[in-house]
């Protein structure tokens, strides 16, 4: 009996060492998504009004990709990213993520990834009071081990609140309250979550997920620029006056920064920087209240908008020894694409409940051309009252369904529509794109709002990828 025991004894050890092999070849993964803040805010892509030497950092270390794109408001562009689905499969509520959906969480934890996810939530479907939308455990249902989030079972009002000073935050399901936070700043707290989560799993695979609540209006001052001021949750309420609000923007978009500098800083801290891929997005345009000098050009926030500064998010990525330092890539990427270059990175297969809408960008962090795609997509009805729409694009030409066609780079307004009147490549582009459109469900029409009736869904559209 002992030799017996003493044989199953090397199996599991020779298992186990096995399975630490396979783990050290898989890095980690960070993804880091901004709140309602683009491309014009950032120093490596040419903004004049802001300070973010660690995102540049980042992008002068690892790769600085010029066309990433999202969906013009928050749920849509989270639900996108999560479960790498165009909405017209998945998507039917403003603040909603159906827990039947299988996210990036669920598929990392299956390839053995501890996960976790920081920030904003808004997912539980509290504007239209859905089922389970009083649910405090929907994060951990999603996919992820640990949470620390914003807005899960509560709103803004009752025993809710903002997002900034004294938070009210609910942790692994239990609520927080504004008085247990009090005289503190949410984003310092989520953020030293994310730290903590990474220095306790340094020795297995993790993923982290932090939808920061930063820049998101209403624009507060941060601690960098507080002052004196009485720290108490008043203190969210947003000044009167454009200048004001542009210097307490300007202070946020600094301070998330000097954020995201932290968690890069502790990753390198901690030697994992060959074992990590930190990546940064955000989520959709900047607060169509702020304009900001970009490139010796004024642009206004494009938020909620189907514009370039709408939908045209920045987006770095590195990780130490295999992104080329400092590479500027043309690539296009479709928010779908984090879900198959997660997958990717996990060293996985596909099965069939995977989604069939992205296409991974993996070797591209690896130094390698990778797969790239011909063209990117957004389908846009958040029943938020908005304007919807869609359009197929690529890095210089964009369709939208309508037949509005326009050369971007040369028309960031979209003023010179350029119709059916075009030759040569302009018109070989645009017939691709249409061909494309037609392949696609319509959007749902009008400025819908949380009470409409007809949301309409198909699953079951055939990959428009390959």
């Amino acid at each position: 009996m002992t030799a017996i025991l003493r044989s199953l004894a090397f199996v599991l050890i020779s298992i186990g060492l096995v399975a630490g092999a396979r783990a050290a070849d898989r890095p980690n993964v960070i993804l880091i998504m901004a709140d309602d803040v683009s491309w014009e805010c950032f120093g490596c892509y040419g903004a004049q009004d802001y300070k973010t030497p660690n995102i540049d950092r980042l992008a002068a270390q690892g790769v600085r990709f010029q066309h990433c794109y999202s969906t013009p408001i928050c749920t849509p562009s989270r639900v996108k990213i999560m479960t790498g689905k165009y909405g017209f499969r998945n998507y039917s509520h403003f603040g909603y993520l159906n827990p039947k959906e299988k996210t990036f969480g669920h598929m990392m934890q299956d390839a053995g990834y501890r996960t976790a996810i920081a920030g904003k939530w808004q997912l539980n479907g509290l504007y239209n009071t859905l089922p389970g939308s009083d649910d405090p455990t929907r994060p951990q249902k999603a996919g992820f081990d640990e949470s620390l989030l914003w807005q899960v079972t509560r709103g803004k009002g009752g025993d809710g609140g903002e997002r900034f000073w004294d938070p009210p935050l609910e942790h692994n399901g239990k609520f927080i309250t504004k008085e247990e936070n009090a005289g503190k700043y949410g984003p310092d707290l989520l953020t030293d979550f994310v730290c903590d989560f990474i220095e306790r799993n340094q020795e297995e695979p993790f993923f982290v997920y932090y939808p920061m609540v930063l820049v998101h209006d209403p624009f507060v001052p941060t601690p960098d620029n507080l002052g004196d001021r009485p720290i108490n949750h008043a203190l969210n309420k947003a000044p009167k006056g454009y200048d004001a609000k542009k210097e307490n923007f300007v202070a946020m978009v600094n301070y998330m920064d000097k954020l995201i500098g932290k968690i890069a800083d502790k990753v390198d801290e901690l030697g994992l920087g060959e074992e990590t891929i930190i990546m940064f997005t955000a989520d959709n345009g900047t607060n169509t209240g702020i304009r900001s000098q970009w490139n010796g050009t004024e642009i206004r926030g494009g938020k909620a908008g189907m514009k370039d500064n709408g939908t045209h998010v920045p987006f770095v990525a590195r990780w130490t020894g295999h992104t080329p330092k400092g590479k500027v890539l043309s690539d296009l990427i479709d928010f779908t694409d984090f879900y198959a270059t997660l997958s990717d990175a996990a060293g996985r297969q596909k099965t069939v409940d995977d989604p069939i809408d992205g296409r991974s960008f993996f070797p591209q962090l690896n130094g390698q051309e990778g797969n790239r795609r011909q063209w990117v997509l957004c389908h846009y009805q958040c029943y938020w009252n908005k304007a919807p729409g869609q359009y197929a694009r690529t890095a210089q030409y964009k369709l939208y369904r309508d037949g509005r066609y326009y050369d971007v780079p040369m028309d960031l307004d979209e003023a010179n529509d350029l119709g059916g009147s075009v030759d040569g490549e302009a018109a070989n582009v645009r017939k691709e794109l249409a061909f494309l459109l037609k392949q696609c469900p319509p959007v749902p029409s009008g400025k819908l709002g949380r009470t409409a009736k007809e949301r309409p869904l198909y699953p079951e559209t055939p990959n428009l990828l390959d």
